[in-house]
């Protein structure tokens, strides 16, 4: 039987880190998106949680405490991180003056018309964006920080439950909000709705983006 201080420890983490997580962002955008299309899901949800993992993993080794000292590193991070959104924020604008609707098989149609082959988002380009989203984010490293912070106040063992129960919440998170997302589908069989989506990506891009450029 598992005693109670670890179960404690472990729910402390799991709470913790569904509060870090759960909010509107760049990355819970893009997994959202993905899920209601329907493409590369079990794939992007393992490459979140899996980032996720290590960043909490590295945050109870105390490698928060080398992300404070080199605050350099953060600020080149920032402004690459800020690119990298307001650019993502225009190609999300661009599709919501082109609204797309799901075809009767899930995948995306472009003005009304079925999506060919090349139209597809394909699973590099895929991990690769949501990579990006996720470890260019500087603001994933404070909350790595604070949250490894956290865990060793638990003391030894109780940090590791700490982040495992922060693994566990990511886990979670990020399953429902994929594979979740399957049940949004009959909304955005429209075009008009996939122009609000679009529309409410690309400002939540481009203010994140200008948010980290002018350091906030």
């Amino acid at each position: 039987m598992i005693a109670p201080e670890l179960l404690h420890a472990a729910g402390l983490g799991l709470a913790t880190g569904l509060a870090l997580i759960v909010a509107i962002g760049a990355q819970n955008a893009f997994v959202l998106r993905q899920g209601i299309l329907g493409q590369h899901v079990g794939a992007i949800v393992a490459a979140c949680a899996l980032s996720d993992a290590v960043l909490i993993a590295a945050g109870v080794f105390g490698t928060g405490a080398l992300i404070t000292a080199a605050p350099a590193a953060v600020v080149v991070l920032r402004y690459v991180g800020a690119a990298f959104l307001v650019t993502y924020g225009l190609m999300a604008a661009r599709r919501a003056l082109r609204p797309q609707a799901l075809t009767a098989e899930g995948g995306p149609a472009q003005d009304g018309k079925p999506a060919t082959g090349s139209a597809r988002r394909g699973l590099a380009a895929a991990l690769g964006t949501v990579l990006a989203l996720t470890w260019l984010n500087p603001h994933v490293y404070l909350d790595i920080a604070l949250l490894g912070s956290l865990a060793n106040a638990q003391g030894s063992p109780l940090q590791w439950w700490f982040g495992a129960g922060a693994m566990v919440g990511s886990i979670l998170w990020f399953c429902s909000l994929g594979f979740g997302a399957r049940f949004l589908r009959g909304f955005f069989a429209k075009p008009r709705s996939w122009r609000f989506l679009d529309g409410g990506i690309a400002v939540t891009m481009v203010a994140l983006g200008a948010g980290l450029a002018l350091g906030g």
